[in-house]
């Protein structure tokens, strides 16, 4: 895994625990947000850099995030 992607994947386990904290029902669009850039992030390459995708389907959830936090 290249340290991007790493980095790409500690920044969703934050989001995860944002969500879990405030739980689900809080903020559905949140929640909507973060399921997406999850399942993009799964069938991501992890030897090469994130795309532009999963990179703005991260901004999207985090903007959401900070929203709650």
């Amino acid at each position: 895994m290249n340290e991007s992607f790493r980095e790409l994947k500690e920044r969703i386990r934050r989001l995860y625990a944002i969500l879990e904290h405030r739980g689900a029902s809080e903020d559905m669009a949140f929640a909507q947000a973060l399921s997406s850039l999850d399942r993009a992030a799964k069938w991501g390459n992890r030897s090469r850099e994130p795309t532009p995708e999963r990179i703005s389907l991260l901004e999207r959830a985090e903007s959401f995030g900070r929203r709650l936090e």
